[in-house]
């Protein structure tokens, strides 16, 4: 029995149907222990050691999986391929190991950037060990976030009532907030006029703007009153209008880049006024498929724009046989 730990349970569903029966797929449900919100949690002066305290949620998962990972040959991390991903795997060992459960199971840990069965099988078939590297960025972090956090948010408390928190990333979002005030509150208006002229020649009306006046460009701030203004409007009614040249260009527009859940919750609340709750929970459903047609999506919850080849393949070819080959390009 071989026994693979993945972060979500839709995820755990769909690769646990790639690997067939001798492997059991459960979810962490994403992190599963954290520094409690008390003093005390990180200790700079103790070469930053850290308490952990495991989440209360989590605590029922963790004992289903370290009852499978007591009965397998084999324990498969197989968390996201990032920094939280890799932290989620060492937490996971870490409580394993703590548990007594792995005496002879070999732990191995896998990742894989699509839920594609190709993707899950290559993964499987090149195991490494957990990356200590992406460990130690993800508890540097980690500290850091305590540590700014537990100092400036009583802070906060007692200078706003009912603001909740500030850590590492408000403060600096607070700071580029604050110097744009300043730059705005520095700001001197200054006047400017443009002058544009409504033409037609053989076409339908088109507007066109004054770039060029008494032998200079006109920049936007040149004009500054309205005298100079009329002076220049005068000057055109006075002139006679010649067509220089005609220049037809083809333009090129390139399809958007796919989405990642930022721009797809983006594109939603613009197009369709979903809050990112209903658009994430409408992209669930999809992933997970419709009356058992399996996913209708891929995974949503992303901050990558790479599509695997498979997929890349697998769309030309439904494009072909829906809309015929003038619409699949030579080159994806």
């Amino acid at each position: 029995m071989n026994l693979v730990v993945v972060e979500s349970p839709a995820k755990a569903k769909t690769i646990n149907k790639y690997l067939g029966p001798d492997y059991t797929v459960l979810a962490s449900y994403g992190h599963v222990r954290d520094l409690p919100s008390k003093d005390g949690s990180v200790l700079p002066d103790d070469d930053f050691a850290m308490s952990w305290e495991i989440d209360a949620k989590a605590s029922k998962r963790l004992s289903e999986i370290a009852e499978v990972a007591k009965r397998s040959d084999r324990v498969i991390l197989a968390t996201d391929p990032d920094r939280e991903g890799e932290a989620i795997s060492w937490h996971v060992l870490e409580i394993l190991t703590k548990k007594k459960v792995l005496k002879d199971t070999h732990v191995e840990r896998v990742t894989f950037n699509a839920i594609t069965k190709s993707a899950v099988l290559e993964a499987m078939a090149r195991p490494r060990q957990i990356d200590m590297e992406l460990v130690e960025a993800y508890l540097a972090r980690r500290a850091l976030d305590y540590l700014v956090g537990f100092t400036l948010s009583p802070v906060l408390w007692r200078k706003l009532p009912g603001a909740r928190s500030a850590g590492r990333e408000q403060s600096v979002a607070l700071r580029i907030v604050v110097d744009r005030e300043l730059e705005i509150e520095a700001f001197r208006p200054q006047e400017y006029w443009s002058v544009e002229a409504d033409l037609t020649a053989d076409s339908p009306p088109f507007t066109t703007r004054l770039v060029k006046h008494a032998g200079k460009r006109v920049q936007r701030l040149d004009i500054v009153s309205e005298a100079m203004a009329t002076a220049a409007r005068e000057a055109i009614n006075a002139g006679q209008f010649t067509i220089r040249s005609i220049e037809k260009k083809p333009v090129k527009r390139a399809p958007s880049p796919p989405f990642m859940t930022s721009t797809l919750q983006q594109e939603a609340s613009r197009k369709l006024g979903f809050t990112a709750q209903r658009t994430m929970q409408a992209a669930q459903k999809l992933y997970e498929g419709v009356d058992d047609q399996g996913g209708l999506i891929t995974y949503m919850r992303t901050d990558g724009l790479s599509v695997s080849p498979e997929g890349i393949a697998q769309a030309r070819e439904v494009i072909g046989g829906r809309f015929g080959p003038a619409y699949v390009p030579e080159q994806p």
